[in-house]
């Protein structure tokens, strides 16, 4: 599957643990659900692709890119997303730990609620990207950007951004620091607010409808 031209296919639920997908056209490709543990898409063209819930544990995405991907729900545990693009993804809830995304991509990309935890984000851009609700636990961020990025209730305890760049007070006024989280001079950590939970009501199922009134015939006769 080496450069191989799957631009739009249809692989959604499939096995493809261990493949290698090096410079392939994934284009706009459906791969949702699909097993990609430990498959190599170095250098791969995947703008576009829907992958939400597919697994990408211990796979090689160094250099690939994902930008406007879909990947809401995926995991990518133990990673390799070196140098990857996924600009303007969604990626609500996804796995991201233990990842090394060093100088990887993410601007304008939504990652609320994905657990970044122990992951390597040097020099990763996340320019106007969505944190919010995200897990940076014990993550390495040197040198990353945060500029724009928006941290609302974002778990940074414990984290080491003292080197990071683009961070405003504002930002982190917003975010869940502690006393051991590092931050850039001059910034001061907030205190953890309780996490927002939202309920949505399901809508009331319809009415039944009217039975008909039954009427009753009534014949003339002469």
């Amino acid at each position: 599957l080496v450069g191989a031209n799957l631009r739009g296919a249809e692989m959604v639920g499939s096995n493809f643990s261990s493949s290698d997908f090096s410079r392939a056209d994934i284009r706009g490709a459906e791969i949702s659900g699909a097993n990609f543990t430990g498959a190599v898409f170095a250098d791969a063209q995947m703008t576009g692709v829907e992958a939400s819930g597919s697994v990408f544990s211990r796979a090689n995405l160094s250099r690939a890119n994902l930008s406007s991907a879909e990947l809401n729900g995926a995991n990518l545990n133990g990673a390799n997303l070196s140098g990857a693009n996924f600009s303007s993804a969604e990626m609500f809830g996804t796995t991201l730990a233990n990842v090394n995304a060093r100088g990887a991509q993410f601007r304008n990309a939504e990652m609320a609620a994905s657990n970044m935890g122990s992951g390597d984000f040097s020099g990763a851009d996340f320019r106007n990207a969505t944190l919010d609700n995200a897990r940076f636990t014990r993550g390495a961020f040197g040198r990353a950007n945060f500029s724009g990025a928006s941290l609302r209730r974002t778990d940074i305890r414990g984290v080491d951004l003292s080197n990071a760049q683009g961070l405003s007070q504002s930002q982190i006024g917003e975010a869940c620091a502690d006393e051991t989280t590092r931050l850039p001079r001059g910034l001061q950590p907030g205190a953890c607010r309780s996490r927002t939970v939202i309920r949505i009501t399901p809508p009331r199922p319809p009415a039944p409808p009217v039975p008909p009134v039954s009427r009753q015939l009534i014949l003339a006769q002469d």
